[in-house]
């Protein structure tokens, strides 16, 4: 065989050999941006900034936090759903702009499931039903028959369409109670009314609540999650008190825009399972009172879908607006 035949077919194979190899291999070559749907400060960004520092390592780029407040986490989402799929633009989602916010509009969006690649679980956190200690609560079905005995209950909550709010509509429609949304503007003045007496109940993510259950100004009825939180373990769950159906869990997780390369995807998912196996990452969420759950990415986006399913005929039937 002829020096320049050999040379040919060895390039023919080179080229034959590149075309096999994904089109993103070289993924990431430039910094990645992580949209957060809330206001710098709050837990989804904590989450965001802390998971970034450590996938910036794995990645060898950095990650770049950009916060996109507003329309119930959907001024965030749609900026994502909008965004070129290469991996290079992404969110911190949680239940808010997945699961409320889109269904709260008049006019919905983007579609939470279809409209993202949903890419790997971080964990979650649930919300706590907490009463003020005058109204002699103990238990979650303490609440449950003072609400029946007197026509209705009271319940506040950071602000419409906020998880707490939805959560107070769900016992409504699960359990047949009468609960009367009461909003604030964040979850800072709800609970200043909630030690004060002004409003009986409230419901919100537990995590801000620890200080005032061990000081006795707030007495914690029972956490939204199939199991007890570790950030409260005296406290029961709601399947302990009898409501498997009110179990909710306000997730945090990372998506991008739809169709996202496959090779991408599964990096992603392996570099955030790799940074949850961290014993420093796990001590950190539990802080922040969030469990952390690796997942694989066809399980995370089943449970995005589980819990839209379960949400949204929450949100349209009781009318919440945004």
């Amino acid at each position: 065989m002829s020096t320049s035949r050999r040379t040919i077919l060895r390039a023919m194979a080179g080229s034959a050999a590149a075309a096999t190899l994904p089109v993103f291999a070289a993924w990431p070559e430039r910094p990645i941006k992580v949209v957060v749907t809330f206001p710098p400060g709050g837990a989804s960004d904590i989450v965001a900034r802390q998971l970034g520092e450590q996938l910036a390592g794995k990645l060898g780029q950095a990650i770049v936090i950009d916060n996109r407040p507003g329309a119930g986490g959907s001024v965030g989402g749609l900026v994502v759903h909008q965004a070129a799929p290469d991996g290079y633009t992404l969110m911190l989602s949680n239940s808010t702009p997945i699961s409320i916010g889109p269904f709260a509009l008049d006019k919905q969006p983007y579609d939470p499931v279809e409209g993202f690649t949903h890419i790997a679980l971080i964990g979650s956190a649930p919300c706590v039903v907490m009463a003020n200690p005058k109204t002699g609560f103990k238990t979650l079905t303490d609440l449950e028959a003072a609400a029946k005995k007197a026509g209705r209950m009271d319940f506040g909550s950071g602000g419409p369409a906020s998880i707490g709010h939805i959560y107070g509509e769900l016992m409504k429609a699960n359990l047949g109670i009468n609960m009367v949304h009461v909003p604030y503007r964040g979850g800072a003045p709800m609970t200043t009314d909630l030690i004060a007496g002004v409003v009986p109940v409230g419901i919100d993510v537990v995590t801000a609540f620890v200080q005032y259950f061990k000081a006795g100004q707030l007495v914690p009825l029972a956490v939204t999650s199939a199991n007890r939180s570790p950030l409260v373990p005296d406290v029961p769950s709601v399947v302990e008190s009898g409501h498997r159906q009110l179990v909710l869990d306000n997730f945090f997780g990372l998506s991008g825009p739809p169709k996202m390369p496959a090779d991408v995807v599964a990096r992603l998912n392996t570099a955030t399972n790799e940074v949850l196996a961290s014993a420093d990452f796990k001590k950190r969420m539990v802080d922040l009172g969030i469990t952390t759950s690796p997942v694989s990415q066809p399980a995370f986006a089943a449970f995005v879908k589980e819990q839209v399913a379960q949400l949204s005929p929450t949100v349209k039937g009781a009318g919440v607006k945004l």
